[in-house]
């Protein structure tokens, strides 16, 4: 239930992004609504306007029981907070429980909904949980009003845990994940879906099949490098968004065109068998079963193809698949050889 005095544009687009992902939505812009809406027979979290909290504190406030704010330590770096006593502020989250929202929305009068929420919470007795210091100092929990503070904000609670996204290896680690970071909040800003930028690089990956076929390789392993970088740009947008990339059909399929556009390149068998070790390497790459090697260990696709590309340019593309070939067998058998055991 999200409280709103104007339904924007801007707004009923997360609303389909969050129905989209099997949530259900209801707009409260009045206190009927609520009373409709709001559950009789379970606790509500109440989120402040513009919190940020880190996902652990949300999992904290689940396993209590009842009445119980997310409180923080009066200080400098708590002073965006709403104060709620001497000594501390609330820090953004609140549970409540249905006597005590219902009774609050039977007040008359011109009121802040969350705030007095939080106000007959603190005459409740609801039991507190402190937020650290550090969380405030790092943005992990924050109180935001610009997009700038929500960019910075946002970044800490992807850090505060286990990335959603585990960096692969070679080109992709060095090159394309740093590019994606780079572009990813911009795309996201403007509210670009990861599932149709992964088409779209499928798409371009199928028209960099075409040059290659006219034998305008340089041009086609261009293409075929843009397409794999708007594929780690829609890995970057499910992270963003706290999904996990896939790991199915969907997530080989770029890397299967340009491999197949390697294999394609060349009138000999050594770019077929130079598309299939790649392929090996790929899939555990992509499943992190690397044996936990080093990122620049890992000969990935789009390593080969700024090889093979830097050779058609200099027409040395025979030699540099050989090249290609060997690194991808020694790549191998560093995954093999120096597997390290994994947690």
């Amino acid at each position: 239930m999200i409280v709103v005095s104007v339904i924007t544009p801007a707004l009923s687009q997360a609303v389909d992004r969050l129905s989209a992902d099997g949530i259900a939505v209801a707009l409260i812009r009045d206190m009927v609504s609520m009373v409709r809406d709001a559950p009789r027979d379970a606790d509500t979290l109440l989120v402040a306007d513009g919190a940020i909290v880190a996902q652990g504190h949300f999992e904290a406030m689940a396993e209590r029981q009842g009445n119980a704010l997310l409180v923080t330590d009066d200080s400098r770096a708590s002073a965006p907070f709403e104060r709620i006593d001497a000594g501390q502020r609330w820090a953004g989250l609140a549970r409540i429980s249905p006597d005590l929202l219902f009774n609050t929305l039977d007040m008359i009068g011109d009121w802040d909904l969350s705030l007095t929420l939080v106000r007959s919470a603190v005459q409740a007795g609801a039991r507190r949980v402190t937020v650290p210091q550090d969380d405030l100092l790092e943005g992990r929990v924050a109180l935001v009003d610009g997009q700038e503070q929500a960019d910075v904000a946002a970044q800490a609670v992807l850090s505060s845990g286990p990335r959603l996204q585990q960096s692969r290896g070679g080109a992709e680690h060095y090159l394309l994940a740093p590019l994606a970071r780079l572009v990813g909040p911009a795309l996201m800003r403007m509210q670009v879906p990861a599932p149709q930028m992964r088409i779209a690089a499928m798409v371009l990956g199928a028209i960099g099949l075409v040059p290659i076929e006219l034998l305008w390789v340089g041009a086609g392993f261009c293409l075929l490098l843009l397409a794999l970088l708007l594929a780690e740009i829609a890995d970057r947008l499910d992270e963003l968004a706290l999904r996990s990339p896939p790991m199915g059909w969907t997530a080989f399929v770029t890397p299967a065109v340009a491999l197949l556009g390697i294999a394609l390149s060349g009138d000999t068998m050594g770019t077929i068998y130079l598309a299939l070790l790649l392929a090996i390497v790929q899939v555990a790459d992509r499943r992190h079963r690397t044996g936990g090697i080093r990122p620049w260990m890992i000969f990935t696709p789009a390593s080969a193809l700024i090889l093979l590309l830097l050779a058609a340019m200099t027409g040395a593309l025979t030699p540099m698949t050989s090249v290609a070939t060997f690194c991808a067998i020694a790549s191998v058998g560093a995954m093999i050889l120096l597997r390290r055991d994994q947690p």
